[in-house]
């Protein structure tokens, strides 16, 4: 049977999830330049352009296309704002434009929408910090505007990245593993859950009638310092990590943001925190 769902993004960690996960629903998309061999069997985007956006959805006559395609990483964000824009908000655009209004939108964004201490519901004033934030709070300006949407924001999650390096649990381990620098925020601290829990969450969430905006709550929230010393465990290594503050980075961290949810039915239960024992 052909796939209904349609998945741009499927190299970050969460997307990458979705597509083995759930591979007989999912055609699974990914950015250019990809070159891990996990990869190789699926579909390059080419957002910039709009004839071949059209094109994927007259072939696969979506029902569904969940949108887990950005970039996240807040320094080379901050180092090139224009970059930044074009792959997280442009692109967007460009596939808002063509896509036919039966296909349902599953926009996938971030807690960086967030920027210092609070605990935030979906009713919070976003208030981000970085330029990474401000395109996920400018993307999301353009789902709300399609009828029929759906807007999802998770914390942080872990799990198995595409290439065995990217997304925290494996870039601490690739880094470990070649004694390469190591630095943990001492005073972030987000709402983390294993990507795998999150992945089962937001394919309810997709499949069910939910439009505007789901936050996706973690049991706790878990600060960086702990994180790593519980994944250093869970690896069975002792990691040498320099401790540091948010002040003493040169791009824009989180703080303390825990997501909350104001709706109270089975999509807004938290998920299991990855460290069940938090203080």
């Amino acid at each position: 049977m052909k796939p209904s769902i349609l998945l741009f993004g499927a190299s970050s960690i969460l997307g990458f999830h979705l597509a083995r996960t759930f591979s007989d629903d999912i055609l699974p998309f990914v950015p250019p330049g990809n070159t891990s061999p996990s990869l190789r069997d699926w579909s390059v985007l080419q957002l910039e352009n709009t004839h071949w956006i059209a094109r994927q959805c007259e072939l696969h006559h979506p029902e569904i296309l969940i949108y887990c395609h950005a970039v996240c990483d807040v320094n080379k964000c901050e180092a090139d704002p224009d970059w930044a824009y074009e792959l997280n908000v442009s692109h967007l655009r460009r596939v808002l434009e063509v896509l036919p209004s039966k296909t349902r939108l599953i926009y996938v964004s971030s807690d960086h929408v967030f920027g210092g201490d609070g605990r935030y519901s979906e009713t919070s004033l976003t208030c981000p910090i970085s330029v990474y934030g401000r395109t996920r709070v400018e993307a999301e300006a353009l789902v709300q505007k399609h009828a029929g949407a759906l807007i999802i924001r998770p914390g942080l999650s872990l799990g198995v990245s595409c290439n065995g390096r990217t997304g925290h649990m494996d870039w601490l381990r690739y880094r470990s593993e070649r004694n390469l620098p190591i630095t943990i925020i001492k005073d972030e601290m987000r709402s983390v859950v294993w990507a795998d829990d999150l992945s089962l969450r937001v394919m309810q969430l997709a499949k069910c009638r939910e439009t505007g905006l789901r936050h996706l709550p973690a049991e706790s929230v878990v600060s960086r310092v702990d994180l790593a010393n519980f994944l250093a465990k869970s690896m069975g290594k002792s990691l040498n990590f320099k401790i540091e503050s948010r002040d003493e980075q040169s791009a824009p961290h989180i703080g303390h943001v825990e997501l909350i949810s104001n709706y109270r039915d089975h999509f807004s239960q938290a998920l299991p925190s990855v460290i069940k024992e938090v203080k």
